[in-house]
């Protein structure tokens, strides 16, 4: 399969050997490395302003998400049912090195998270020449549509799921007796904020690769309308666990916007399989 892709490849250019071909990908790899290692280093130098402004924001509370709930809440005359209860963490580090370490994983997954259009552009440069013509049509604003459902679903994951989860982890009690304290590693903290932002980013990818997967022919629009009743399933499961409070609001708030999703994407999907349907007829006639 490795050496059909190059093949594929070599047919957009002048003919070039497999060997010739890892060089590409290679220089390909040092490049977004590169980019992500610049980014890394500035996010490293100001440590100290991103982890109190950007990555504690979802446990502050006064982070935006919660007043933007609050006032929401009442703006609809709901009460406090969007008001989710001031959080109070302190979160502690069992090494020494705890948060010397803690930031560089602060540092590298921030760049890979702001590298990422750039990352994406030498995947696609790479890639390209070994689309045929037919493909390259459908392909326009590849970049732009990939980086903005990323960014849309990592700020989702950033500004929605992440104090809804936070809160509720931090509110949760095993015990009636309150003998039981909440208090998160430095390190546990960071990994739930980067697989929920990382999470979300990619999951937000689902109309691009409804798109692409109807393109060459593994999904129909028909098989994801017939997969809706199990997808509303998951994603109200899904709402239900991360949401703080099991009232119907605050999963609606959670619920929608995935199960949107998943509709943008049959959508999608529909608009694909009916071009492909007609450059068949086409072919034939």
């Amino acid at each position: 399969m490795a050496t059909g892709f190059f093949d594929r490849r070599s047919r957009g250019r002048a003919e070039m050997s497999f060997v010739d071909h890892l060089e590409e990908l290679r220089w390909h790899i040092i490049r977004s490395l590169l980019a992500i290692l610049i980014l890394a280093v500035i996010i490293f130098i100001k440590i100290q302003w991103v982890f109190d402004n950007i990555i504690a924001g979802p446990i502050n509370p006064n982070f935006i998400s919660y007043r933007l709930f609050c006032n929401a809440s009442h703006a609809l005359h709901l009460g406090e049912s969007l008001c989710l209860p001031p959080l109070s963490i302190s979160m502690q580090t069992t090494t020494f090195g705890g948060q010397f370490f803690g930031s560089f994983s602060i540092a590298f997954v921030g760049g890979l998270i702001g590298a990422f259009p750039y990352v994406f552009w030498e995947f696609w440069r790479f890639v390209k020449p070994a689309l045929k013509p037919s493909e390259l049509k459908g392909s326009r604003f590849v970049i732009f549509w990939v980086t903005f459902f990323f960014f849309m679903g990592a700020a989702f994951g950033y500004f929605v799921l992440g104090p809804f989860t936070f809160n509720f982890l931090a509110n949760f009690q095993v015990s009636a007796l309150n003998i039981v304290q909440t208090k998160p590693t430095i390190n546990d903290y960071l990994d739930n904020l980067t697989n929920l932002i990382l999470g979300c980013g990619i999951a937000f990818e689902m109309p691009v690769l409804a798109y692409a997967l109807t393109k060459i022919g593994l999904i129909t629009p028909n098989f994801l309308r017939h997969s809706r009743k199990y997808a509303i399933v998951v994603i109200l499961v899904i709402a239900a666990v991360i949401t703080p409070s099991p009232d119907w609001i605050s999963q609606t708030i959670v619920f929608v916007p995935l199960y949107s999703l998943y509709e943008f994407g049959v959508f999608v999907s529909g608009r694909v399989y009916k071009q492909e349907q007609r450059k068949e007829l086409e072919e034939w006639s």
